[in-house]
């Protein structure tokens, strides 16, 4: 009698767990609108909330693994602590809500363990003490942080100013280039690592004190210009390359197969790809040698630009966007329409495409289709990783 009493309560238990993780697991492999009313909206907020402060917690136990060293000279540790509890208390209370007026149940009731747990291994109060810098890592932090920054702002700026109104954030496809952001992320460590070995084994050689000095004694922002300038003239011929030469366009096709243009498309992107350019960009600036505050802020620069310019965002540019490369030049970029294929290549200045005649002239309105001339691309981020290296019929 007293075997049943526990048995049987066990497997209900067992049961509602295994219930909830396949609820969520199901809704995380759909796509389409989430419906207000039913506690669907605030669950998934509190989910992806929960979940990053988890990982934020692991973050703290191994900084010396789990964050980039570059940003951790960035760090308030009181702050993050501060925003990470507040994200806890968030999380915590609109799943315990959802739970108690049974709204959409099981997936609150994940979110709800998952806030937990991290407090279980100790929330925003985990201490960190003295570790080396020089480990190998992942680049955890700069995820969370560009997930969180870059839906906070670029999904607000797509509800505000649309190109397309009514599209969906959890439209098709979203898995993978989900996938492709979050690898891309926390590769991070080994990228840099790689395009650094790169540029100093084929640039060191060309280095130039006096040119050095020339740049660096240009006031900041015409030195800024300069360094943007350089930046997208090396990037402009490597990804005319990529589209120009078959061996190449097998790796680009991969970033060209989103079908749906917003915030998260720019990050499908193969690492082969992200590898080889950033070395080509990058190494030009090593070259010429530009300061470190202009470094500082041309990253951030082509940072928000490569997100931005695949948003699905529509602004008055007048006269500007024959000088700026802008949401609306850049789609141009991506579609499948005939007159746009191979065109517009520039990724910060637009005037480069005028200059080297490859900008799109005479388009009216919007492209009507995004992705690869043919559809021939797999979705699935393992898919098109491998894709490149599949044989060619």
């Amino acid at each position: 009698m007293l075997k049943r009493h526990i048995v049987q309560p066990t497997k209900k238990i067992i049961g509602n767990v295994n219930e909830a993780i396949t609820e969520t697991t199901d809704l995380l492999q759909q796509s389409g609108e989430l419906k207000s009313g039913y506690g669907l909206v605030s669950g998934v907020i509190a989910l992806i909330l929960a979940t990053l402060c988890l990982l934020g917690v692991a973050a703290f136990h191994f900084p010396q693994y789990l964050t980039t060293p570059e940003l951790r000279q960035q760090y308030s540790p009181d702050m993050l602590r501060h925003v990470m509890f507040a994200a806890l208390v968030l999380a915590g209370s609109m799943s315990f809500l959802n739970v108690l007026f049974n709204h959409s149940r099981h997936l609150n009731a994940v979110a709800g363990v998952i806030v937990l747990v991290s407090v279980a291994f100790g929330g925003s109060h985990v201490p960190v003490a003295d570790f080396p810098d020089h480990t190998p890592y992942i680049g955890l932090d700069w995820f969370i942080l560009d997930l969180l920054g870059s839906t906070v702002i670029f999904v607000l700026i797509e509800k505000l100013f649309p190109l397309y109104r009514g599209q969906l954030v959890f439209r098709k496809e979203w898995q993978t280039d989900m996938v492709h952001f979050a690898v891309n992320h926390f590769l991070i460590g080994l990228a840099l690592l790689t395009v650094n070995f790169a540029i100093h084994r084929l640039f060191g050689w060309m280095l130039n004190e006096r040119v050095h000095d020339f740049v660096q004694s240009i006031y900041f922002i015409p030195q800024l210009l300069l360094c943007i300038l350089a930046a997208d003239i090396v990037q402009y011929w490597t990804h005319r390359m990529y589209h120009e030469v078959p061996f190449f366009w097998r790796f680009h096709a991969v970033h060209h197969s989103a079908k749906t243009m917003d915030w998260l498309a720019g990050s499908r992107q193969h690492i082969l790809e992200l590898i080889i350019t950033r070395v080509g960009v990058l190494g030009i600036l090593y070259i010429l040698g530009f300061a470190k505050e202009v470094m500082d802020v041309y990253i951030i620069v082509v940072g928000f630009q490569a997100v931005f310019n695949h948003a699905n965002v529509h602004l008055p540019w007048g006269p500007l966007k024959y000088v700026i490369v802008t949401p609306d030049f850049h789609h141009w970029h991506h579609s499948s329409d005939e007159v746009a294929l191979d065109k517009n290549y520039a990724a910060h200045f637009a005037f480069l495409d005028y200059i080297f005649g490859s900008a799109i002239k005479g388009q009216t309105g919007f492209p009507e289709k995004y992705g690869v001339k043919g559809d021939y691309m797999p979705d699935g981020f393992i898919k098109q990783l491998m894709f490149p290296f599949r044989s060619q019929k």
